[in-house]
């Protein structure tokens, strides 16, 4: 029995990783990942699930592409080099305390699909649309397929 394609919305800042940047390596690890909520998150998914990508902390922030979970989730590396931002001093290679996933480019958007206009829809995209709540601030968060379908259908 084949499992279900899940989607997830997954926010960058360009500055640190855009979507140019995603299309220009292909794949890349989704690390610094440091909220649990969104570990979880990342630990769900499964190779072949859609990804929204976001750009945040820039003038129009907004989904800009398109990416694709591409690996399961295994332990972050960077949690266990003192000289990365992301350094845990609690995480041990034997109980690592965070995990990524791979995430592969698939298209870049004609134009961004802002947060303001998903804002102005956000009726549209029923109840519970994390990133519309008020102070909701993860960096991953799951998106139905409804709503996949709704916010590409903006571009």
């Amino acid at each position: 029995m084949s499992r279900r394609k899940h989607y997830w919305l997954m926010k960058s800042e360009p500055d640190a990783f855009s979507i140019d940047a995603l299309k220009k390596v292909g794949v890349e690890p989704w690390n610094g990942v440091r909220n649990y909520q969104a570990r979880n998150f990342m630990r769900a998914m499964q190779p072949g699930d859609g990804v929204l990508f976001y750009h945040s902390n820039t003038d129009v922030p907004g989904i800009v592409g398109v990416a694709e979970v591409a690996s399961e989730a295994y332990p972050d590396p960077t949690q266990f080099d003192p000289k990365s931002d992301y350094f845990d001093p609690k995480s041990t290679r034997e109980q690592p305390r965070w995990d990524l996933v791979d995430v592969k480019f698939v298209k870049k958007l004609k134009r961004t699909i802002s947060l303001d206009e998903i804002k102005g829809r956000a009726d549209e995209l029923g109840d519970g649309f994390a990133l519309v709540q008020r102070g909701s601030r993860l960096s991953v968060m799951p998106v139905t397929a409804a709503q996949w379908k709704f916010l590409l259908s903006l571009e």
